[in-house]
């Protein structure tokens, strides 16, 4: 069962792997906007450099992952390193079955568009795997551990430097397109990665049917819920509120449940996307 489940790991993995390398070839390349990644480095440091995409890329990611073992010691992992070094070998491959290689959209910003939302998808998958494809992770990740800067700022911030990069080669019509397509890219993200998993915390005040929506959540829903006692300040009257953490599925459900059964009730929602037990240590090294 062990190998089975490291076999689909790589499986899937080397698949997403697969579907950024196509976004790079396919649709940034042929932009030629540097949008956050070490392929949009490559793609610019090419006019510089008598090498391929594909072989910057991949001296890129070596270097990046020698830096990041020296510098952050052993967090990357095998899955880090094999997608690292997987994403120039497929953009290789890219390059000699299709040596000719054109936009298909005859348009930078389509390009650039199409290669947004096709990235995210291949990103959003590794991601979800507790993987990433190396490259400006890494930078995030030294930044993070020595100048002590929030990943996601971290992240943005080489992503722009490498946006930013491409004033060195191109125009100004595609510089801003590659600050552009770094900042949509992240917003893309976000909702791939986040949006998807986002869930909402539900708080409900019920004058008359408290009871029988607890018994709802719980019985019917399947979900746990949270009692509080809450007082009004006006005229001090205190009610029991109901608080409960649903999925965009159960949210619904929820939602008609209570405009059928009670209308009238006080509802207030929240979006929560990080939720963790932190277990007490025990006396000796223990965990509860």
């Amino acid at each position: 069962m062990k190998m089975m489940k490291t076999v689909r790991e790589i499986f899937v993995m080397t698949a997403a792997t697969l579907i950024i390398a196509a976004a790079v070839f396919f649709f940034l390349i042929p932009s030629h906007a540097a949008v956050s990644s070490v392929s949009g480095l490559a793609i610019v440091l090419s006019n510089f450099v008598p090498l391929s995409v594909s072989a910057i890329t991949m001296v890129l990611n070596v270097v990046l992952l020698i830096a990041g073992f020296l510098l952050c010691g052993h967090e990357f992992g095998f899955k880090t390193v094999y997608t690292s070094i997987l994403l120039p070998v497929f953009i290789g491959l890219f390059e000699i079955a299709f040596p000719e290689n054109t936009s298909i959209s005859g348009d930078a910003l389509l390009d650039v568009a199409c290669y947004i939302f096709t990235v995210s998808i291949g990103l959003s998958i590794l991601f979800n795997m507790n993987a990433s494809s190396g490259g400006l992770d890494i930078v995030a990740k030294i930044l993070n551990r020595y100048l002590h800067m929030d990943l996601g700022r971290a992240m943005s911030m080489s992503g722009m430097l490498v946006a930013l990069s491409s004033a060195f080669v191109y125009d100004k019509k595609t510089v801003v397109l590659s600050v552009l397509g770094t900042y949509l890219n992240g917003m893309v993200l976000d909702h791939f990665i986040f949006g998807q998993n986002m869930k909402r915390r539900v708080c409900i005040i019920s004058k008359d049917k408290e009871e029988e929506i607890r018994h709802w959540i719980v019985h019917t829903l399947k979900s746990g819920a949270t009692i509080y006692q809450a007082k009004g300040a006006y005229e001090g009257t205190v009610r029991d509120e109901i608080i409960t953490i649903v999925d965009k599925n159960e949210y619904q459900k929820l939602m008609q449940y209570i405009s059928r059964e009670d209308p009238t009730a006080f509802i207030t929602v929240y979006n929560v996307s990080d939720m963790r037990y932190i277990p007490k240590s025990r006396p000796g090294g223990g965990k509860d």
